[in-house]
């Protein structure tokens, strides 16, 4: 399970939107402090919206970041599961083999 998130998404959609709709452009530091939000969280929640809306190019968006998770659990869960079918194949393949012998 995730763990807790420290600001509400209200508070960090609005702090992008007061950033991005501002002119000029204001401090990122100035803007938080304001805000009562760590720097660098608002940071990276700009950041991330820039990925969101294309402007970078260097961070996954936040669907890629959901699917890659998908993709990644259900890596996990069939990597386990063909780990009980290998052990359960070679299980069987020891019980019929003829030359094993039976006490």
């Amino acid at each position: 399970m995730a763990a807790p998130r420290k600001y509400p998404l209200e508070l960090r959609e609005r702090a992008v939107r007061m950033y991005r709709t501002a002119e000029p452009k204001p401090q990122i530091k100035r803007l938080a402090i304001d805000l009562g939000v760590h720097p660098e969280a608002l940071r990276g929640w700009i950041r991330q919206a820039e990925a969101d809306h294309g402007e970078r190019d260097d961070r996954l968006t936040t669907v890629e970041k959901e699917e890659l998770a998908t993709l990644r659990r259900e890596n996990a869960q069939l990597k386990r599961a063909n780990e009980i079918l290998r052990t359960a194949s070679a299980f069987f393949a020891s019980e019929l083999d003829p030359t094993r012998r039976r006490s």
